[in-house]
């Protein structure tokens, strides 16, 4: 809260003529912790109210006939025939074949593109000779590349896991690159005045400085992970979540279908999450996201 005053210098006749605002405290200041949950309850009520909201005009305008239910089928068929497939245990497999898939290539893909990110953030040389081919091979369609890692590994979970783990990579390499060039020079200065090894380099200034960019960039990347699985599951694959939505459109099982994406969907923000988690805990230090302010 503001108010306008007059202004009174110490020792000098007020002069009306120069007003002052002058800022009184307001409910976030006088009551932080209180104000912090009214926000974040709105913000909760938000998050689930218009989901819930887009559901219940889903099925309304199913059951009323305002659209095809053959081709859209109601929330509550899709919910009836998600529980009656993993209840006959017909769904677990094809989330286990891809989460396994998301997994595998997910682990190589952030190891080798912090490694790599790390090294070329630190040697200007490595940079200059590797990053021209890094980038032409960033802007290429990776689905483009299941061609290439089919003839390389033939049929199986090799290519899957390859195609998740050179998407991983390139989203993690750019993001730790970036983040070990944006570290301020007068952080290394200090490091080498006091004298810093290589290893305590790393561990007491590039690791803390770099981390909370590096985490944002493999939580984006799991995200992109999970959506290309799903794609190259529909061109080659026997199994799988992305198998389950392509065989079941060809056979007009238009109910399945919503299963599988809605699985999709969850195990994509389930993933996203633990990510975003795993990066809190390993950098509480670092500002905390989506407004969540500190207490």
């Amino acid at each position: 809260m503001s108010t306008l005053l007059k202004n009174s210098a110490p020792g000098a006749d007020p002069d009306p003529a120069e007003p002052v605002l002058v800022h009184r405290p307001g409910p976030e200041e006088l009551h932080p912790v209180r104000t912090h949950r009214r926000r974040r309850a709105l913000e909760l009520s938000l998050a689930v109210a218009v989901p819930l909201l887009l559901v219940l005009l889903w099925q309304l305008a199913a059951v009323r006939g305002w659209i095809d239910d053959r081709v859209y089928p109601a929330p509550s068929t899709i919910l009836a025939d998600g529980w009656d497939r993993a209840a006959a245990g017909e769904l677990w497999p094809d989330v286990w074949a891809t989460l396994k898939r998301v997994l595998g290539g997910y682990a190589l893909g952030t190891a080798s593109g912090y490694a790599l990110g790390l090294l070329m953030g630190s040697l200007a040389l490595v940079r200059a000779a590797l990053e021209p081919l890094l980038d032409a091979l960033y802007v290429v369609p990776k689905l483009a590349l299941l061609p290439v890692f089919l003839n390389m590994f033939g049929l199986g979970e090799g290519p899957q896991v390859a195609l998740v783990a050179t998407t991983v990579f390139f989203f993690v390499w750019i993001s730790t690159m970036s983040a070990v060039l944006a570290i301020p020079a007068g952080h290394r200065d200090a490091g080498r005045v006091f004298g810093a090894s290589p290893w305590q380099m790393f561990r007491h200034v590039l690791l803390p400085a770099s981390l909370p960019a590096v985490l944002v960039g493999a939580r984006i990347a799991a995200g992109v992970a999970v959506l290309v699985i799903v794609a190259s599951e529909q061109i080659a694959a026997a199994d799988g979540l992305g198998h389950l939505i392509f065989d079941s459109r060809a056979l007009f099982q238009n109910d399945v279908m919503f299963v599988g994406i809605v699985c999709v969907a969850a195990l994509g923000v389930v993933f996203s999450e633990l990510v975003r988690i795993v990066g809190r805990l390993l950098t509480p230090w670092a500002p905390r996201d989506r407004g969540r302010g500190q207490t």
